[in-house]
């Protein structure tokens, strides 16, 4: 095995829609749940998420930060999840690495809440954390740094009460009670505590706030001593009119006695300060902060802030009048509703589910309901928040990826029913390649559909085919203006020419409100009307009924795409990315009775792969879909001419196919499928369906075949006397191989054609060589799990001077995530008469466990070698042969995950 440099080019992940599920850490991280996993993103940093923290197997519902201890160069970092244990990661300061230390197992229900106290106890240091599950119970943990020894102190067994509850956590081990301060009318959601003062620690008050599915937010303060003066100021006149109705003595004032302790300052008092409004929907977090970007503070301790996100689509930051004492909000960010009268009661799932600030106060990130996150940075020069890009990625497990034919783009379609395009942004598009840093990012998100989406391919660099839990395909083109905003962030050498760009159907894309194809719209001015522009009234202005095909054609008028909207020098926003990428469909190809479980589309030909002007790149699209019988387990094929069908269809197979593989040559198609056997279909002009069957193997594995993939295409040896051609595909399945299949083609060299009378049809001989042309078994290799995906690179690793051998980087991905990166040599021995090719693994490169992913691989695919005229097809600018000398290599490799995460590694081989 071979030690090999791996780089992490990108990682994207979309967070779990929890509350608790995300924290900001000291060291500027943040830290969220992503599935079974745990992200680290650095928004200070272009790079996006830097690592994903494997462990969990279950969902993760609650991440926390400890704090940093003195002198201490690590940072902790406890997560939670269904699993029901808690992990704890410790990061290192310097690299930002983290590693699990200790995992625990105590709950026996979900983990949803952690909480965390520093005290430094003597010459040792440790860390309180609590831990709240679905079991009814809150755990209290000791970390001791110094040891790394993890000890419960105490477990508070909690009743099944909304009301907000004070509970006495001395030495003693107390798991009585102490307060119930009434007041919501609906589940508590999220509590922070903040000192008043932190300057005179012994004489501030404590401030906690509440945020509560009853749309509002309570601020509690919490005293020590036996008397509490009224506030200047209770709250706003909202909230004293809210007060007003609110059963009960609002502001009455709640003693607790702490039993054990000092009997000077064992007394503490709590009453109700002040109730926020303005929020119109579920509020699912509320968190303090000593925000440096108020003026309106002269303590030098800088001023009280509030951040809450709520189901309504809003962040909201609240300050107190410092004459008055009325909360009010001092900034709103975020969109207003799209759901116009949808909220969480009545089955809405939008808005932000979680609100954080950075440490320094002057940055604030949410979490939507796409996954995504959205980021607004404090801007001192016009004392305003302004909007920064962020990360997003799949919320669920991505099905199907597939670059775009030039390689500039990374396509996928996910469970979480959309497709998004992945590129690199160059912040200096005019410097070199080598000279420009470039980060990738979700760029665009094409088709936002209603249907978990299965598979995808690219028809060409402005196109693509996807495939749903649907009957039909829907082809795709990139609209005018986010070609436009691509050529500018990628910097590529690829971007469109004048006559490409003209030719493109649309200037973007809309979907109608009651709808799932993706129209084709104009851009409008930056001034014009929206709603004048989306059609006005649903009934077109006639003032009458309101008609199905007025229901059709009627659009969002938030979604209308302005001219301005994607003229940027930055990846687009998660709001831009969900109204404003979208890519207009342009055809529907029916004819599958069920789900479509895969699709392929034929490689360009060297007529097709650079069409003169005005010429259509004509490809075939092969299908199938989810089937139980012969009648459906067919290959339907497409032309994109016409967009017809090519019939009759297919058939091979008896039940699910699972994958479709044109060779680089377009002269086969490969199936593999459920009932364990593979087919090779052979191109044949004279047929109808533009390819026949040439062979099928029954017993190609034990198990169901999961997927294929075919080498590229090499030439054969110019001096040999007899003409070879070589072709290899691989299968794997669940029985857990990889198998090498080869065929070798002997085409004598031109000769003397027969006279008439010589003999007609095939004699014995040519019989016999045809048997012996067919696939053969050449290498089969064994993993210890299930193999789900591979790939072969798009050109060789190398090829020998005369072209008798050829070295194919195969990639391989396997049920539990692990992944193998293996050098196949293939080797062609010939003479006068006849030929050998043996197969056999050259070299196997290492890939850590580190990068390996905690589910099932779902997809492998290798990036395209890029020409320096964008091609790409052929061989790329660094091959081996131009200096007849072997040097290293960078193979970028995209890998689609069943945990939602969409990784591209690049190996110097």
């Amino acid at each position: 095995m071979t030690e090999t440099a791996i780089d992490t080019r990108y990682l994207s992940a979309g967070a779990n829609r929890y509350a608790a599920a995300a924290d900001w850490g000291e060291n500027g991280l943040v830290a969220f749940g992503a599935d079974i996993n745990v992200c680290l993103w650095n928004p200070s940093n272009t790079v996006g998420i830097s690592q994903i923290l494997s462990g969990h197997t279950a969902h993760v519902r609650a991440v926390k930060f400890l704090p940093r201890l003195q002198d201490e160069k690590s940072t902790y970092l406890i997560s939670g999840g269904d699993d029901q244990s808690l992990r704890i990661w410790a990061v290192d300061g310097e690299t930002g690495v983290a590693t699990c230390v200790q995992t625990l197992q105590e709950h026996t229900a979900p983990i949803n809440y952690l909480a965390a106290l520093k005290i430094p106890v003597g010459s040792t240091k440790r860390c309180i954390f609590v831990s709240g599950a679905a079991d009814s119970t809150v755990k209290v943990w000791s970390l001791d740094v110094s040891s790394g020894q993890v000890t419960l102190l105490q477990t508070i067994k909690t009743a099944k009460k909304s009301s907000l509850r004070q509970q006495q956590t001395t030495t003693h081990n107390s798991n009585s009670p102490a307060s119930h301060p009434p007041g919501h009318e609906n589940w508590i959601r999220s509590l922070d505590f903040i000192r008043e003062k932190p300057k005179s620690e012994a004489e501030s008050d404590i401030l906690l706030a509440s945020a509560s599915q009853d749309k509002y937010i309570r601020i509690w303060r919490i005293h020590q001593g036996s008397a509490l003066s009224m506030p200047t100021s209770a709250a706003s006149d909202a909230s004293a009119a809210a007060a007003a109705l609110t059963p009960g003595p609002a502001n009455k004032i709640h003693k607790i006695k702490v039993e054990g302790a000092d009997p000077v300052t064992n007394k503490y008092c709590i009453m109700f300060e002040a109730l926020l409004l303005g929020h119109e929907d579920w509020i699912y977090t509320a968190r303090w902060c000593r925000s440096p970007t108020s003026t309106t503070s002269d303590s030098g301790e800088g001023t009280l802030q509030l951040l809450s996100a709520s189901a309504d689509n809003s962040l909201s930051i609240w300050e107190s009048d410092p004459e008055s004492g009325i909360w009010i909000t001092v900034a709103r960010l975020g969109e207003v509703s799209r759901e116009k009268g949808a909220t969480t009661a009545t089955g809405s799932i939008g808005g932000f589910w979680t609100g954080m600030w950075s440490p320094s106060g002057t940055t604030v990130i949410t979490l939507g309901r796409t996954g995504s996150w959205r980021r607004w940075d404090w801007d001192s020069d016009d004392q305003a928040w302004k909007q920064n890009f962020a990360v997003s990625g799949h919320t669920r497990a991505v099905t199907g990826i597939s670059w775009s034919r030039n390689g500039v783009y990374l396509s996928s379609t996910s469970s979480d029913q959309t497709t998004r395009l992945h590129a690199e942004w160059a912040t200096n598009p005019t410097s070199s390649v080598t000279t420009s840093k470039r980060t990738w990012h979700e760029m665009a998100r094409p088709q936002i559909h209603g249907y978990d989406l299965n598979c995808i391919d690219s028809l060409s660099s402005t196109s693509f085919v996807s495939g749903a839990d649907e009957k039909l395909m829907r082809v795709f083109t990139e609209p005018k203006a986010v070609a436009r905003m691509l050529n500018k962030l990628t910097g590529s050498s690829s971007a469109l020419s004048s006559s490409e760009f003209d030719s493109l159907p649309a200037d973007a894309a809309n979907i109608p409100v009651l709808g799932l194809s993706n129209k084709a719209i104009d851009v409008i001015d930056d001034d014009a009307d929206a709603s004048a522009a989306a059609g006005g009234t649903p009934d077109g202005g006639r003032g009458g009924d309101v008609t199905a095909q007025d229901r059709e054609n009627m659009l969002d008028p938030a979604s209308m795409v302005r001219k301005s909207a994607l003229e940027i020098d930055h990846p687009p926003f998660e709001e831009s990315l969900s109204r404003h990428t979208l890519w207009p469909e342009v055809e529907k190809l029916y004819g599958h009775g069920y789900e479509i479980s895969c699709l392929a589309v034929s490689h360009p030909t060297a007529s097709s792969s650079t069409p003169s002007s005005g010429q259509k790149e004509t490809h075939l699209i092969a299908s199938a879909c989810r089937a139980a019988s012969l009648n459906h387990a067919v290959i339907r094929l497409f032309e994109t001419d016409k967009w017809t069908e090519l019939r009759p269809p297919l058939k091979a197979h008896t039940s699910t196919i699972h994958r479709l593989r044109f060779s680089s040559d377009n002269q086969y198609l490969l199936s593999v499928g459920k009932d364990r056997q593979w087919a090779v279909f052979q191109r044949d002009p004279a047929s109808s369906a533009g390819y026949t069957l040439l062979q099928i193997n029954p017993k190609g594995h034990s198990r169901m075949i999961l997927d294929c993939a075919w080498a590229p295409k090499t030439s054969s040896p110019s001096a040999s006397p007899v003409d070879v051609d070589v072709d290899v595909f691989a299968t794997a399945g669940r029985d857990k191989a990889v198998k090498i299949w080869v065929r070798r083609r002997m085409n004598a060299l031109p000769s003397k054609p027969k006279q008439e009378g010589e003999g007609e049809g095939e004699t014995e001989k040519e019989k016999e060589k045809k048997k012996e042309e067919e696939f053969s078994l050449g290498l089969s290799l064994t993993e210890d799990q299930p193999i789900t995906a591979l790939d072969f690179a798009s050109t060789p690793l190398s090829v020998s001077e005369d072209g008798s051998s050829a070295i194919f980087l195969l990639a391989v991905g396997t049920e539990s995530g692990k992944l193998s990166v293996l050098a196949i040599k293939v080797t062609t021995i010939s003479c006068s008469s006849s030929s050998e090719v043996s197969v056999a693994v050259a070299e196997t490169f290492k890939v850590g466990e580190q990068l390996w992913l905690p589910k099932a691989v779902m997809q492998l695919a290798w990036r395209p070698r890029v020409r320096k005229n964008g091609d790409g097809e052929g061989e790329d600018d660094d091959s081996d042969k131009e200096k007849g000398e072997k040097k290293k290599q960078a193979r970028e490799l995209a890998i689609a995950g069943e945990d939602g995460s969409l990784r591209i590694y690049e190996f110097c081989l």
